[in-house]
């Protein structure tokens, strides 16, 4: 049992090991990503927040109108915003923001930033776009003039000389033109850069350009609404701090963004709609849109349209807008429903826990079926941990788990069959001629209690004969002879299996068997007298055709014995039998021979008998003395199985025996000569008829055997 946990063990720390340290190498990460979309998409459901933000997009169907209603051809006029940002002041909108980039002066003259510029002084907190890199851009500096940098994050410094600032400090901006900068509430930064297969599941809180920090624009969206405490920001490792809210991060100041929907989930609105709704309220017409429906909401205006090149690949969807990506991480700041990665201690513990588990379970398995459920209790456990802890708010590395496990137990599997495999063959190929598939079965599954080697044990010991066979069988030629032999002694093997006997030897017509050996049987004995009787009763079934084919009458003497010998591998060094040795074993052999003295074809000794008890019906045949054994010993006729009738002849039989060791011999004789039909009586009544004639003689009632 120890080598086997060992053995698990390391397998499972192999299989761990080795992913884990592709997992840290991030040779993962492309199959984690796969698993990520199922996550998401499960659990992406609109929050308490997602109705105070509204999403305005420029789609498709607004560039057509522009065009077909005002031969607006692209790039709009920006003089046209302003109709937005003065229909969104009327709904009483908490704050704007703009994901669009005026870097540039409007083809359509300066007057026409201007009015834009008017329009964003007009209109709600407004959020301008800035987009900070490595490679856009042409400022290194923050110009002067433009409005508050943005709020100050506390611990800046220090959490920058832990962090990735590579992927942190842009050293590069484009800034929007000064026009359009004059009047907005703060600048958010637009840029962000997807995973290594192209897509969006994090977003950078912030980015770092000329000392300071930048906040994105869904969260300049938030702090462009809010004032006193509860726009203060702290930042330290792991953490982002706004007000009393927590929002995890990585060291290059990412979230792990917790979906709410596909795109459309925040309530979304054409940019055709809302300017046709700001015309018609000017011309006092009913709006297409209530302004009311942007009371208190955080509005983001964005790009849709498939030509203005915005749409962004996310879990939920291939093609999702750039701005609803910030919408979602402001959905996610207001509900602080930000995922947060797993501890790295916490997942390679897990891994090591589940992979030696399933190494361990696999290994200790005995048989196929047992390796098949705990690959089925094993194999769906990372996967499940996955979905739960997503609910909890934790990303978990399902891959890794997933993998290590698998190759544990596929591991297991191997070490199982390079080891215990080769064992279990060994065994069958020594046993299976020797022992039947149960008593193989329990042998492989606890090759433990296969005990090779001598020991001490108490056995029930078989051995069995065939009458006169010496007399018919030289009247046979060898293939008939063959022939007969290889059939009676199947036939007979198969029985002494069957009742989970061990088959030592055949030693010509003979037959070696016993039992509790060697596994442990604790009712060998009564399993040595039923396959005693199946084999005489088989014989009998197939005697018939023995006699037919060979001219033959095949009757065979078996003596059963129960008592302590030596059990083991006996032989030379490189030739040996499991076999047994000692003075049970001797017994066993005289009492098939003493079959002859009673004339009886089934004898056990008492022993045998007393452990068989309820088993078997039968009957006391007397006591006897065998050659080379000084003591007598008590031997029993076994004539059927327990719920079997009695036969007639052993009430009888019983009173005359009783009156024998009596000494009362006319009377005895008188019994046994009503049963002339029992071998048995037959032979005590001779004994009894021979006393009678001499009146002198004396018997003590034991059989003095004279011969094997």
């Amino acid at each position: 049992m120890i080598k086997k946990l060992l053995k698990g063990m390391c397998v499972g720390l192999a299989a761990a090991g080795i992913l884990l340290g592709l997992w840290l190498a991030g040779r993962l990460d492309t199959l984690e990503y796969g698993t990520w979309s199922l996550r998401v998409r499960a659990f992406a459901r609109p929050t308490i927040a997602t109705p105070q933000i509204k999403v305005i997009l420029l789609d498709q169907y607004s560039l057509d109108w522009g065009k077909s209603e005002s031969s607006w051809s692209w790039p709009w006029p920006r003089e046209v915003y302003g109709a937005v940002l003065d229909f969104l002041k009327r709904g009483g909108a908490r704050s704007v923001a703009f994901d669009v980039l005026y870097t540039e002066p409007s083809v359509y003259l300066a007057s026409d930033d201007e009015a834009l510029g008017a329009g964003i002084g007009r209109g709600p907190p407004f959020v301008g776009a800035v987009f900070l890199g490595s490679k856009s851009g042409d400022a290194e500096t923050w110009p002067e003039g433009l409005p508050s940098k943005a709020p100050v994050f506390q611990g800046l410094e220090n959490w920058l000389a832990s962090a990735r600032t590579k992927d942190v400090v842009a050293p590069l901006a484009a800034f929007p033109i000064p026009e359009v900068a004059t009047n907005v509430t703060l600048l958010g930064n637009v840029s962000d850069q997807p995973d290594e297969d192209g897509v969006f599941r994090r977003a950078a809180m912030f980015r770092v350009f000329d000392g300071t920090a930048v906040p994105s624009l869904g969260l300049a969206a938030w702090f462009a609404a809010a004032d006193g405490e509860a726009a203060k920001v702290r930042i330290e490792k792991g953490w982002l701090w706004i007000g009393d809210t927590k929002v995890p991060i990585d060291d290059a100041g990412r979230a792990i963004l917790h979906f709410v929907g596909k795109s459309g989930t925040h309530e979304t609105f054409t940019a055709a709609s809302v300017i046709q709704s700001e015309l018609q309220l000017q011309s006092g017409e009913a709006p297409t849109v209530d302004p009311k429906v942007f009371k208190d909401a955080y509005v983001l205006f964005g790009f849709s349209a498939p030509g203005l090149m915005d749409l962004r690949p996310t879990p939920v969807s291939k093609v999702y807008p750039g701005v609803e990506i910030h919408a979602t991480m402001l959905d996610n700041l207001l509900t602080r429903l930000f995922l947060r990665d797993t501890p790295v201690v916490v997942v390679i513990l897990a891994t090591l826990l589940l992979s030696m588990l399933g190494g361990i379970a696999v290994t200790l398995s005995r048989k196929a079926w047992q390796s098949v459920v705990w690959f089925a209790v094993f194999l769906p456990v990372p996967a499940a941990l996955g979905f739960f802890l997503y609910g909890r708010g934790y990303w978990w590395p399902v891959v890794v788990d997933e993998l290590a496990v698998a190759v544990a137990l596929v591991g297991a599997v191997v070490v199982n069959y390079a080891t215990e495999g080769r064992q279990k063959a060994f065994i069958k190929n020594a046993f299976k001629f020797y022992v039947g598939p149960e008593v193989i079965e329990q042998m492989i599954s606890d090759p433990s209690r296969l005990k090779l080697g001598g020991e001490k044990r108490e056995l029930t010991l078989f051995f069995s004969d065939i009458e006169k066979f010496s007399s018919f069988s030289e009247r046979l030629d060898p293939e008939t002879l063959t022939g007969l032999l290889n059939d009676y002694l199947s036939e007979m093997g198969d029985v002494i299996k069957q009742e989970g006997g061990y088959l030592d030897k055949y030693i010509g017509d003979a037959i070696v068997a016993f039992w509790n050996a060697p596994l442990p049987q604790a009712d060998h004995a009564a399993r040595a007298c039923r396959a005693a009787i199946r084999c005489q009763r088989r014989l009998d079934e197939k005697r018939p055709e023995f006699e037919a084919r060979t001219g033959a009458v095949v009757k065979t003497r078996i003596g059963l014995n129960t008592g302590e010998v030596t059990v083991g591998n006996m032989g030379s060094r490189d030739r040996f039998n499991y076999t047994v040795l000692g003075d049970a074993a001797n017994l066993a052999s005289r009492l098939e021979g003493a079959n002859k003295a009673f004339g009886t074809y089934l004898m056990i000794s008492e022993s045998t008998w007393k452990q068989a008890a309820g088993e078997v019906i039968g009957r006391e045949l007397g006591q006897l003395r065998v050659v080379g054994r000084k003591s007598a010993v008590r031997v029993y006729q076994v004539m059927g199985l327990r719920g079997e009738p009695l036969p007639a002849v052993v009430e009888p039989f019983e009173r005359g025996l009783a009156l024998c060791y009596a000494g009362k011999w006319a009377e005895a004789l008188a019994v046994f000569e009503t049963l002339p039909d029992d071998a048995a009586s037959r032979t005590y009544a001779g004994r009894c008829r021979a006393l009678v004639k001499d009146p002198e003689g004396t018997w003590d009632g034991i059989w003095n055997l004279t011969e094997k």
